[in-house]
């Protein structure tokens, strides 16, 4: 099992607009942020597709991809993820392979086979498009021949794109995506940062299942972490009720712009409210530096994670920047 001083930091973004933000403020921050993950020696930094959130701003997720890719210069920068369904598997080959022929080596394509938002949008996404359980894996499928050089007599070949071999990644929050990357030898992302219920389950199968590939040989799991670091265990819980509000908007649907931190938050909520935070936020870290080492070294131990990506929800830019200096100092202690 890997110490945690051994295993990479990476950082997930859904590109939060802030409460007297705008988009354009959300997106420099994003940048920002990804500049400085640099500095620390994160391994990656990805970016969420969602649609028709008032607070998210990552819905061109490929146009995203590029704007970080370009502000940077080693970081990998990738998708976490593209919902497949909701676009042609050669339309996102031609996006990311452009980026790879931009971005040498440095471009992820992470998979996902949720919406990224409700039911509405996504008809108005896919159009009259009714997606099956088995369309699925067939457009991975599809999407790794678009990526691979092509063969003779390929009637289709996405130009960019064909033979970039953009690493694919599975993402998930159920057993499904477990199971495909496992078939198909594919590493996999679990979204530990909202949806922790199934997260050992499915690292169980995925491991258990796996299948050695050309792409990879053994198992390699990344598991999302939110992360809200302070000097003290008292003000990383102040800090973290950003991240408390919005998830109750989320749990009673009612989505919208990333507040500021308010004093004793949780003591305000029906108990139940409480208790379904705690539940979507299981996987968090958050507190002082001792409790962040404690916590990132627990969630490892406990899932033996391969890398940890941090999702770090901190109304004020700065302090989310000293926030990411508090884990990487947690990792090399």
């Amino acid at each position: 099992m890997n110490a945690l001083h051994d295993i990479p930091l990476s950082m997930l973004d859904l590109v939060a607009v802030r409460e007297g933000g705008t988009v354009a403020d959300a997106l420099a921050i994003a940048l920002r942020t990804a500049r400085h993950a640099e500095s620390l020696g994160f391994t990656r930094y990805w970016l969420a597709e969602h649609h028709n959130l008032q607070g998210i701003a990552s819905s061109a997720t490929a146009v995203l991809v590029g704007y970080i890719a370009g502000g940077t210069s080693r970081i990998r920068v990738g998708s976490g993820g593209v919902m497949l369904p909701n676009h042609a598997p050669l339309v996102v080959a031609e996006a990311f392979g452009t980026l790879a022929e931009l971005y040498p080596k440095r471009i992820d394509l992470g998979l996902g086979r949720a919406p990224g938002t409700d039911q509405v949008t996504m008809r108005a996404l896919r159009r009259d498009r009714v997606e099956a359980e088995a369309d699925f894996p067939r457009e991975v499928a599809e999407l790794q021949q678009l990526l691979a050089p092509p063969k003779p007599g390929q009637r289709v070949v996405a130009m960019p794109g064909a033979g970039t071999e953009v690493p694919i990644w599975l993402l998930g929050s159920s057993l499904f995506s477990a199971r495909l990357a496992a078939e198909r030898g594919l590493p996999y992302a679990f979204a530990s940062h909202f949806a922790p219920r199934l997260l050992l389950q499915a690292l169980d199968v995925y491991r258990s299942q796996f299948r050695p590939s050309p792409t990879l040989a053994k198992p390699y799991v990344i598991i999302g972490v939110p992360l809200i670091a302070a000097p003290s265990d008292d003000e990383a819980q102040f800090l973290a009720s950003s991240t408390y509000q919005r998830v109750l908007g989320i749990l009673r649907g009612d989505r919208g712009l990333l507040q500021p931190p308010a004093a004793d938050f949780m003591l305000h909520l029906h108990p139940q409210e409480r208790a379904a935070i705690d539940d979507f936020l299981a996987a968090a870290v958050i507190g002082g530096p001792q409790t962040v080492r404690q916590g990132l070294a627990a969630l490892l131990q406990a899932t033996a994670a391969d890398e940890l990506m941090l999702v770090c929800d901190i109304f004020d830019p700065a302090l989310r920047l000293r926030s990411l200096d508090i884990a990487a100092a947690a990792r090399a202690a």
